[in-house]
């Protein structure tokens, strides 16, 4: 992170941000779609694009619609139930936007993700393409997890979590998450409360800190929020945490540049280049490497590129150019990357040096992992 006077300098410089926007922000006590709320986030959009920014909302509020049209006053266990309510409200919740963005002028235009789409890295691309199509024409997207047909197996769980991968997939420059709160509030003692304005660092005090939810229609809490700043910023991506119930709250912060909520920072680390997000953060590992010391303090502390002489076992059918888990001998994981021989090939090979595999296999040796397609995962 560049040396800042004033931190909220990230803020209004940020020229590509995603909002995310919660179901409590978004919907009525009563499950049904708060259009106040809506009318005045569609005017606060719109006076931060005519700065010439560009804003790509992720929206809940799917599922608590649906709520209110189904006339159910508590969020399903079943996973059916709960996609039911989402193909009824997902309907009426693009309507609404519609209407009111169109009365600024702006289309908007719906766009429905699984962790599936997003760990494959051909869908991942086609997803960045088309959204950066309807930027460049002006079109505002509205994403959200395509609740109807995800199996728990490929579901985010919740949009905090998404809009990170959002961020990640749109080289954002800030992630906003708009909830019902004032922002993270640290718990140092028993009934005490304390806001921090700015976060530096997430630490296990703060970890321990956050909750979960208790709304009837909600899934994340803060719990999920500390979660989503933890991985956007070890990004080099900021992340604001603030009160979308507030009138004004989105030029406030924006706009005018004053901080209400909580600024989490960039890690000191710098912007990570967008394929090593997706290796880092989004794609789901097909396999998993087990490296000696001495291969692992070579990554650590070398920045050097994994030999297959300090390859010890391997588990999964992964092949050429997967992504694969690379842990320790103890079995904690430390980086991620991609594979350059199948796992026929390098159970083979494990152990040896170059001018074995050479002979072995019949063509030059390559590294197991190159350094360009692996990331060392941070605590």
């Amino acid at each position: 992170m560049s040396d800042l006077s004033n931190p909220m300098d990230l803020v209004r410089g940020a020229q590509r941000v995603v909002v995310k926007v919660g179901t409590r922000v978004l919907t009525t006590s009563g499950h049904k779609l708060d259009e106040d709320r809506i009318e005045q986030l569609a005017h606060e959009i719109a006076k931060i694009r005519g700065q010439g920014r560009q804003v790509i909302l992720v929206s809940s509020g799917a599922i608590g619609a649906g709520l209110g049209l189904l006339g159910w006053s508590v969020r399903p266990k079943n996973l059916a139930r709960s996609q039911a309510a989402a193909a009824v409200g997902q309907g009426r919740l693009m309507q609404v936007y519609a209407e009111k963005f169109g009365r600024h002028g702006i289309r908007v235009a719906q766009i429905l993700l699984t962790r599936d789409d997003m760990a494959h890295r051909g869908r991942y691309s086609n997803a960045r393409q088309t959204m950066k199509v309807l930027l460049s024409e002006g079109v505002l997207p509205v994403v959200n997890e395509n609740d109807t047909v995800s199996a728990d197996e490929i579901r985010f769980g919740d949009n905090d979590e998404l809009s990170v991968h959002v961020a990640h997939l749109m080289d954002a420059e800030l992630l906003v998450l708009l909830t019902d709160v004032d922002g993270f509030e640290m718990r140092p003692h028993k009934g005490s409360r304390e806001l921090l304005p700015v976060v530096q660092r997430i630490t296990p005090e703060i970890e321990r800190s956050a909750g979960g939810t208790s709304g009837p229609t909600s899934t994340g809490g803060m719990a999920s929020k500390i979660r989503a700043a933890k991985m956007v910023t070890a990004c080099g991506i900021p992340m604001l945490l603030a009160n979308g119930t507030k009138e004004g709250i989105l030029s406030s912060l924006l706009i005018d540049g004053r901080l209400a909520g909580t600024l989490f920072l960039p890690s000191s680390g710098g912007r990570i280049e967008s394929r090593k997000r997706w290796i880092a953060f989004t794609g789901r590992p097909a396999g998993v490497i087990y490296v000696d010391a001495g291969a692992q303090q070579a990554l650590l502390a070398n920045g050097k590129s994994l030999l297959a002489s300090g390859v010890r076992k391997m588990e999964g059918n992964f092949k050429r150019g997967d992504l694969v888990s690379v842990r320790g001998e103890q079995g904690k994981e430390f980086a991620r990357g991609l594979i350059n021989y199948p796992h026929a090939d390098l159970e083979k090979i494990q152990g040896l040096r170059s001018d074995a595999i050479s002979d072995l296999l019949g063509r030059k040796a390559e590294e197991v992992i190159h350094r360009d397609f692996l990331v060392i995962l941070r605590d």
